[in-house]
Protein backbone atom coordinates (compact mmCIF):
# COMPACT_ATOMS: atom_id res chain seq x y z
CA UNK A 1 0.00 0.00 0.00
CA UNK A 2 0.97 3.97 -0.68
CA UNK A 3 0.37 7.09 1.01
CA UNK A 4 -0.27 9.88 -0.88
CA UNK A 5 -1.38 13.73 -1.03
CA UNK A 6 -3.45 16.13 -2.89
CA UNK A 7 -3.48 19.84 -2.36
CA UNK A 8 -5.97 22.79 -3.67
CA UNK A 9 -5.77 26.63 -3.15
CA UNK A 10 -3.87 29.50 -3.54
CA UNK A 11 -0.45 28.83 -4.93
CA UNK A 12 2.42 27.47 -2.64
CA UNK A 13 5.93 25.74 -3.00
CA UNK A 14 5.72 22.19 -3.25
CA UNK A 15 8.02 22.00 -0.39
CA UNK A 16 5.45 23.56 2.18
CA UNK A 17 3.45 20.24 2.52
CA UNK A 18 5.77 17.23 0.55
CA UNK A 19 9.21 17.80 2.61
CA UNK A 20 8.41 20.55 5.43
CA UNK A 21 6.24 19.61 8.01
CA UNK A 22 7.16 17.07 10.90
CA UNK A 23 5.06 14.40 9.47
CA UNK A 24 5.33 15.20 5.82
CA UNK A 25 4.96 12.77 2.38
CA UNK A 26 8.84 12.78 2.32
CA UNK A 27 8.61 11.63 6.30
CA UNK A 28 5.88 9.11 6.05
CA UNK A 29 7.77 7.65 3.26
CA UNK A 30 10.34 6.00 5.76
CA UNK A 31 7.83 6.18 8.82
CA UNK A 32 3.93 5.80 8.27
CA UNK A 33 1.67 5.50 10.99
CA UNK A 34 -1.67 4.19 9.88
CA UNK A 35 -0.60 2.64 7.01
CA UNK A 36 -0.27 -1.44 6.38
CA UNK A 37 3.53 -0.85 6.13
CA UNK A 38 5.56 2.01 7.59
CA UNK A 39 8.09 2.03 4.41
CA UNK A 40 7.00 3.24 1.53
CA UNK A 41 10.14 3.41 -0.93
CA UNK A 42 8.99 1.52 -3.88
CA UNK A 43 9.15 4.83 -6.05
CA UNK A 44 7.64 8.18 -5.79
CA UNK A 45 5.71 10.85 -7.86
CA UNK A 46 4.18 14.57 -8.12
CA UNK A 47 2.10 15.75 -10.43
CA UNK A 48 1.45 19.86 -10.81
CA UNK A 49 -0.81 22.28 -12.28
CA UNK A 50 0.63 25.52 -13.74
CA UNK A 51 -0.39 27.92 -16.72
CA UNK A 52 -0.83 25.46 -19.45
CA UNK A 53 -4.21 23.35 -18.69
CA UNK A 54 -2.12 19.73 -19.28
CA UNK A 55 0.46 18.71 -16.22
CA UNK A 56 3.85 18.48 -15.29
CA UNK A 57 4.79 15.15 -13.96
CA UNK A 58 8.38 14.28 -11.79
CA UNK A 59 8.20 10.27 -11.51
CA UNK A 60 11.25 8.19 -10.46
CA UNK A 61 12.21 4.56 -8.72
CA UNK A 62 13.76 6.57 -5.94
CA UNK A 63 13.21 6.43 -2.77
CA UNK A 64 11.68 9.90 -2.18
CA UNK A 65 13.99 10.92 1.08
CA UNK A 66 16.77 9.89 -0.99
CA UNK A 67 16.24 12.13 -4.10
CA UNK A 68 17.81 15.49 -3.92
CA UNK A 69 16.47 16.96 -7.35
CA UNK A 70 13.08 16.61 -5.95
CA UNK A 71 14.02 18.46 -2.86
CA UNK A 72 15.61 21.03 -5.18
CA UNK A 73 12.42 21.38 -7.51
CA UNK A 74 10.50 21.24 -4.68
CA UNK A 75 11.90 24.35 -3.04
CA UNK A 76 11.12 26.09 -6.81
CA UNK A 77 7.70 25.14 -8.26
CA UNK A 78 4.83 26.76 -6.82
CA UNK A 79 1.60 25.39 -7.82
CA UNK A 80 -2.50 25.76 -6.76
CA UNK A 81 -3.40 22.22 -7.77
CA UNK A 82 -0.62 18.98 -7.10
CA UNK A 83 -0.61 15.85 -6.51
CA UNK A 84 1.71 13.26 -5.01
CA UNK A 85 2.16 9.87 -3.95
CA UNK A 86 5.24 7.32 -2.29
CA UNK A 87 4.73 3.63 -3.48
CA UNK A 88 4.89 0.37 -1.93
CA UNK A 89 4.59 -2.30 -4.03
CA UNK A 90 1.76 -4.67 -4.06
CA UNK A 91 3.68 -7.19 -6.82
CA UNK A 92 4.51 -5.10 -9.92
CA UNK A 93 7.43 -4.15 -10.58
CA UNK A 94 9.34 -1.22 -9.28
CA UNK A 95 9.59 1.01 -12.61
CA UNK A 96 9.29 4.64 -13.58
CA UNK A 97 5.76 4.03 -15.60
CA UNK A 98 4.68 1.93 -12.37
CA UNK A 99 4.58 5.29 -10.06
CA UNK A 100 1.61 7.40 -9.93
CA UNK A 101 0.54 9.70 -10.25
CA UNK A 102 -0.76 8.80 -13.88
CA UNK A 103 -1.15 11.37 -16.62
CA UNK A 104 -3.52 11.31 -19.51
CA UNK A 105 -4.42 14.79 -21.09
CA UNK A 106 -5.20 17.19 -18.65
CA UNK A 107 -6.16 14.26 -15.90
CA UNK A 108 -3.79 13.09 -12.57
CA UNK A 109 -4.89 9.86 -10.85
CA UNK A 110 -3.13 8.37 -7.87
CA UNK A 111 -4.11 5.21 -5.95
CA UNK A 112 -3.45 3.64 -2.25
CA UNK A 113 -4.86 -0.09 -2.56
CA UNK A 114 -5.37 -2.90 -4.25
CA UNK A 115 -7.20 -4.89 -6.76
CA UNK A 116 -7.12 -8.41 -4.91
CA UNK A 117 -5.55 -11.11 -6.98
CA UNK A 118 -5.18 -8.51 -10.28
CA UNK A 119 -2.30 -11.20 -12.06
CA UNK A 120 -6.17 -13.61 -12.54
CA UNK A 121 -8.58 -10.61 -13.30
CA UNK A 122 -5.98 -8.26 -15.61
CA UNK A 123 -6.53 -9.89 -18.84
CA UNK A 124 -10.57 -9.28 -18.25
CA UNK A 125 -9.93 -6.09 -16.44
CA UNK A 126 -7.80 -4.85 -19.58
CA UNK A 127 -10.15 -5.98 -22.07
CA UNK A 128 -12.80 -3.43 -20.72
CA UNK A 129 -10.77 -0.75 -21.24
CA UNK A 130 -11.71 1.81 -24.35
CA UNK A 131 -9.81 0.53 -27.56
CA UNK A 132 -8.85 4.22 -28.41
CA UNK A 133 -7.46 4.74 -24.69
CA UNK A 134 -5.77 1.14 -24.33
CA UNK A 135 -2.19 2.27 -25.96
CA UNK A 136 -1.87 4.95 -23.60
CA UNK A 137 -1.05 2.49 -20.91
CA UNK A 138 2.07 2.09 -20.49
CA UNK A 139 2.87 0.31 -17.18
CA UNK A 140 1.94 -2.75 -15.12
CA UNK A 141 -0.19 -1.37 -12.28
CA UNK A 142 -3.47 -2.54 -11.13
CA UNK A 143 -3.67 1.44 -10.72
CA UNK A 144 -3.25 2.32 -13.69
CA UNK A 145 -5.61 0.05 -14.97
CA UNK A 146 -8.39 1.12 -12.65
CA UNK A 147 -7.56 5.07 -13.91
CA UNK A 148 -8.13 3.99 -17.68
CA UNK A 149 -11.21 1.72 -16.91
CA UNK A 150 -12.48 5.14 -15.16
CA UNK A 151 -11.78 7.54 -18.19
CA UNK A 152 -13.60 4.48 -20.14
CA UNK A 153 -16.24 4.69 -18.30
CA UNK A 154 -16.37 8.12 -18.71
CA UNK A 155 -14.78 9.91 -16.32
CA UNK A 156 -14.11 12.98 -18.48
CA UNK A 157 -18.03 13.85 -18.55
CA UNK A 158 -19.31 12.66 -15.13
CA UNK A 159 -16.56 12.08 -12.74
CA UNK A 160 -18.46 10.89 -9.54
CA UNK A 161 -20.99 8.13 -11.67
CA UNK A 162 -17.51 7.20 -13.78
CA UNK A 163 -15.86 5.76 -10.66
CA UNK A 164 -19.29 4.43 -9.21
CA UNK A 165 -19.28 2.20 -12.85
CA UNK A 166 -15.72 1.37 -12.95
CA UNK A 167 -16.12 0.46 -9.08
CA UNK A 168 -19.13 -1.71 -9.90
CA UNK A 169 -17.60 -3.11 -13.31
CA UNK A 170 -14.50 -4.54 -11.26
CA UNK A 171 -16.48 -5.89 -8.14
CA UNK A 172 -18.65 -7.78 -10.62
CA UNK A 173 -15.62 -9.51 -12.40
CA UNK A 174 -14.46 -9.98 -8.75
CA UNK A 175 -16.76 -12.13 -7.90
CA UNK A 176 -17.48 -13.55 -10.81
CA UNK A 177 -13.96 -14.97 -10.91
CA UNK A 178 -14.67 -16.35 -7.18
CA UNK A 179 -12.25 -13.92 -5.91
CA UNK A 180 -13.54 -13.44 -2.03
CA UNK A 181 -10.46 -11.50 -1.38
CA UNK A 182 -11.74 -7.27 -0.98
CA UNK A 183 -11.06 -4.30 -3.78
CA UNK A 184 -9.06 -1.24 -1.81
CA UNK A 185 -9.88 1.78 -3.05
CA UNK A 186 -8.40 5.04 -1.59
CA UNK A 187 -8.11 7.16 -4.93
CA UNK A 188 -7.84 10.67 -5.61
CA UNK A 189 -8.39 12.35 -9.10
CA UNK A 190 -8.41 15.77 -10.59
CA UNK A 191 -9.44 17.40 -13.83
CA UNK A 192 -7.10 20.27 -13.13
CA UNK A 193 -9.69 22.24 -11.57
CA UNK A 194 -11.55 20.07 -9.37
CA UNK A 195 -10.36 17.06 -6.92
CA UNK A 196 -12.10 14.09 -6.28
CA UNK A 197 -11.27 11.41 -3.69
CA UNK A 198 -13.17 8.07 -3.05
CA UNK A 199 -12.77 5.77 0.06
CA UNK A 200 -14.13 2.24 -0.51
CA UNK A 201 -13.25 -1.48 0.37
CA UNK A 202 -15.75 -4.29 -0.79
CA UNK A 203 -15.99 -5.24 2.89
CA UNK A 204 -15.50 -1.77 4.34
CA UNK A 205 -12.33 -1.89 5.99
CA UNK A 206 -10.83 1.08 3.50
CA UNK A 207 -7.62 2.52 3.71
CA UNK A 208 -7.43 5.89 5.54
CA UNK A 209 -8.37 9.18 4.50
CA UNK A 210 -8.72 12.71 5.41
CA UNK A 211 -9.13 16.32 4.40
CA UNK A 212 -8.04 19.22 6.58
CA UNK A 213 -10.45 21.22 8.40
CA UNK A 214 -7.99 24.20 10.28
CA UNK A 215 -5.52 26.15 8.08
CA UNK A 216 -3.68 26.57 11.03
CA UNK A 217 -2.47 23.16 11.49
CA UNK A 218 1.10 23.92 10.36
CA UNK A 219 1.73 27.08 12.23
CA UNK A 220 0.14 25.73 15.41
CA UNK A 221 2.55 22.61 15.34
CA UNK A 222 5.33 24.28 16.33
CA UNK A 223 5.02 27.69 14.63
CA UNK A 224 7.76 27.58 12.45
CA UNK A 225 5.55 27.39 9.17
CA UNK A 226 2.82 30.34 8.13
CA UNK A 227 -0.91 29.74 7.95
CA UNK A 228 -1.88 27.83 5.02
CA UNK A 229 -4.00 29.94 2.65
CA UNK A 230 -7.67 30.41 3.27
CA UNK A 231 -8.86 28.42 0.31
CA UNK A 232 -6.63 25.71 1.30
CA UNK A 233 -7.49 22.44 1.12
CA UNK A 234 -5.24 19.22 1.44
CA UNK A 235 -6.27 15.74 1.26
CA UNK A 236 -3.85 12.96 2.40
CA UNK A 237 -4.10 9.24 3.16
CA UNK A 238 -2.40 10.30 6.89
CA UNK A 239 -2.11 13.72 8.71
CA UNK A 240 0.87 15.44 8.31
CA UNK A 241 0.82 16.31 12.35
CA UNK A 242 0.10 14.96 15.54
CA UNK A 243 -2.60 16.98 15.76
CA UNK A 244 -5.91 15.50 14.99
CA UNK A 245 -8.19 18.25 15.32
CA UNK A 246 -6.87 19.83 12.34
CA UNK A 247 -7.81 16.52 10.35
CA UNK A 248 -11.37 15.47 9.10
CA UNK A 249 -11.57 11.90 8.75
CA UNK A 250 -13.70 10.92 5.32
CA UNK A 251 -15.89 8.05 6.22
CA UNK A 252 -15.83 4.45 4.86
CA UNK A 253 -18.05 4.41 1.01
CA UNK A 254 -17.57 8.09 0.57
CA UNK A 255 -16.79 10.63 -1.67
CA UNK A 256 -15.01 13.75 -1.30
CA UNK A 257 -15.17 16.99 -3.72
CA UNK A 258 -12.87 19.94 -3.69
CA UNK A 259 -13.14 22.70 -5.49
CA UNK A 260 -13.30 26.83 -5.42
CA UNK A 261 -11.91 26.05 -1.54
CA UNK A 262 -14.68 24.21 -0.18
CA UNK A 263 -15.19 20.06 0.35
CA UNK A 264 -18.21 18.42 0.47
CA UNK A 265 -18.81 14.83 1.11
CA UNK A 266 -21.28 12.12 -0.06
CA UNK A 267 -21.74 8.71 0.03
CA UNK A 268 -20.35 6.71 -2.29
CA UNK A 269 -21.52 2.98 -3.77
CA UNK A 270 -20.42 0.93 -7.21
CA UNK A 271 -22.82 0.97 -9.22
CA UNK A 272 -23.49 -2.57 -10.92
CA UNK A 273 -24.03 -3.15 -14.33
CA UNK A 274 -24.79 -6.29 -16.43
CA UNK A 275 -22.06 -7.41 -18.41
CA UNK A 276 -23.73 -6.61 -21.49
CA UNK A 277 -23.61 -2.57 -20.59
Amino acid sequence: MCRWLAYSGSPLKLSSLLTRPNHSLIDQSRHAIQNVESLNGDGFGVGWYGDDPTPGVYRDTHPAWNDENFQHLSEHIQSGLFLAHVRASTGTAVQNTNCHPFAFENWLFQHNGSVPEFHTLKRQLLFNVDPELFPFIQGSTDSEVLFFLALSFGLRDDPPAALARMIGHVERVRKAAGIEAPLFFSACMTDGRRLWAVRYSSHHQSRTLYHSSHMRALHDLDGTYGALPEDAIIVVSEPLDDLTRNWEEVPESSLLTVEAGSASVTAFSPEFQSASQ
